[in-house]
């Protein structure tokens, strides 16, 4: 399942130190509970959503609800949390693992349909929100490259860019990691 978290910040100057905390500190902690299998993050680049937004790729509900995921961090923001604005979560049925966005792509989402994203010449993956929010309902997801970006947004309403402000992180890679690290094989 897919598992989104949006949200805004209110504090330009802690703002770095956030961002920071989030892609170096809860991420990895997030990856590393049993039930998550890829999180990466993102920066909009479209004016009317939420400035920022998580997608993790996740076993079901169960994950977000159990001891482990309270425990590292989920829900938690920290210090940060007086500044966090315009916060959604939802959760989306299967379709897979989340593709990979690299630096030189963006993440499009769409929630008024697939024919917009078909026409750029994308394949689109279909979300149907099953829990949470449950807002939007439906969604399109795709990635395309950052070079055909131009103009994208003004094509339809509803269509928001993100460009990537981390790599995908994937359980399997960040687990390897950490073992390297504490062997010292790294």
């Amino acid at each position: 399942m897919i598992y989104t978290v949006e949200c805004s910040f209110a504090d330009p100057l802690s703002e770095a130190g956030w961002n920071d905390f989030y892609s170096h500190e809860k991420l990895p902690a997030l990856i590393s509970v049993k039930g998550f299998h890829a999180s990466q993050r993102f920066k909009s680049l479209s004016d009317d959503c939420p400035v920022y937004l998580a997608v993790h790729t996740i076993d079901g509900l169960d994950v977000l609800t159990g001891d482990e995921y309270r425990e590292k961090g989920g829900g938690n923001f920290a210090r940060w949390q007086q500044h966090i604005t315009d916060w959604h979560r939802n959760l989306y049925g299967v379709i897979g693992v989340a593709p990979a966005v690299d630096a030189d792509e963006l993440l499009v989402l769409c929630a008024g349909g697939p024919d917009s994203l078909i026409q750029l010449g994308l394949t689109p993956l279909s979300l149907q929100a099953v829990a949470l929010e449950k807002f939007p309902e439906r969604r399109w997801l795709a990635k395309m490259p950052r070079r055909n970006a131009h103009g994208v947004a003004s094509l339809a309403e509803g269509i928001h860019l993100y460009e990537p402000l981390t790599a995908q992180l994937t359980r399997s890679r960040t687990v390897s990691a950490d073992h390297e690290s504490r062997t010292g094989d790294a």
